[in-house]
């Protein structure tokens, strides 16, 4: 077993982008805020694929310029490829 595990909070981000229900900005970036303030040290927050195809992420620029970011954490998002898959 290694001497370092490092684990990655991917909610915002995998745990958010297939709920039917579109989750407004301001509630993400809630989420956000709270698990930094709760202690992760490595959040993904958000994706930036095409909004045709994931049109939960398609505010991911507005999320990740409105969180508050806590001291020693990584934020992180997902980048797929230039045309957006």
């Amino acid at each position: 077993m290694p001497d370092f595990v490092e684990i990655v909070e991917m909610g915002p981000r995998d745990g958010l982008q297939n709920e039917k229900r579109l989750i407004p900005t301001a509630e993400k970036i809630a989420l956000v805020d709270a698990l930094g303030k709760a202690g992760f040290r490595r959040i993904e927050v958000a994706s930036f694929v095409s909004p045709k195809w994931v049109p939960q992420m398609a505010d991911g620029a507005a999320v990740m310029a409105g969180m508050t970011r806590a001291p020693g954490v990584r934020y992180m998002a997902l980048t797929p490829n230039l045309k957006g898959y």
